[in-house]
This record gives C-alpha cells, structure tokens and sequence, in this order.
C-alpha cells in the first residue's frame, strides 16, 4: 500500500466525505462546502462551476431518488483522487461502473473527469469489474 503524504490522505478524506454527503445522497445543500465556485467540470452530463453541479444534483434526484454510490476504492496522487465506483441508478439493475477524476486544489474539489460502463450481467471472463 502506498504511503500517502498528509495532503494526499487529506485529499481522500475530502472525497470519500463528498461521496458520503453530496453524491451518494444527491444533495446540493453542501456543493459550496466541498466544491470551489469556479470548479471545472468535465463530465458532459452536468454544466461546469459549482452552480452546474447543484442543477445537476436536483435534476438527477428528481429522476433517480433512489440511485446509490457503492466506493470500491480510491487512490491519491498529489492533488487528484481517483475513485471507482458502482453506481446503480436504477434499484434492481446491474449499474454502472465509474471512474470519477478529482483535482483537489486549496482542500476543494477544483476539477472532475469521468468515464462509465454500464454493466450488463453478461462478460466473457470471471474476473468482474471490481
């Protein structure tokens, strides 16, 4: 296991807590806690600043109440966090894999990236994706 520097573990900390009070639960309420105002975002499903993220989290509660955000693990790198995560939108369904991309910058989400793979049930190996 990597030895982490104290920014780099505080820089986890930081993003496990966003997961835990604003991702998993889809709540605007503390974006302006965690998240810097001019934060870069990347992914094209929501609008960059801090302002985009909060319409995002209303508009995907609204649609996914009950979507859930299951950590598998996470990595640090100076100042970016690497995360990967099963996201199931929808209860009952296989979900979706993700990987989340966070630069930190001042104790502050400043940036983030992701990719996804809906998981289907079906592979050609035993070797799943987590």
């Amino acid at each position: 296991m990597k030895n982490y520097t104290p920014i780099e573990r505080a820089n986890l900390a930081l993003v496990r807590t966003v997961y835990d009070e604003v991702l998993e639960p889809l709540d605007p309420a503390h974006v302006d806690r965690y998240f810097r105002p001019d934060y870069i975002q990347h992914s094209p499903m929501a609008e960059t600043g801090a302002a985009g993220l909060k319409a995002f989290l209303v508009w995907a509660n609204s649609v996914s109440p009950d979507a859930h955000h299951d950590v598998k693990r996470m990595f640090a790198d100076g100042d970016h966090v690497i995360a990967h995560v099963h996201v199931v939108i929808t209860p009952g369904t296989p979900g979706v894999a993700v990987i989340d991309i966070f630069r930190v910058e001042d104790g502050l989400i400043a940036e983030h990236w992701d990719a996804s793979q809906e998981l289907t049930g079906r592979s050609a190996n035993n070797n799943g994706v987590f």
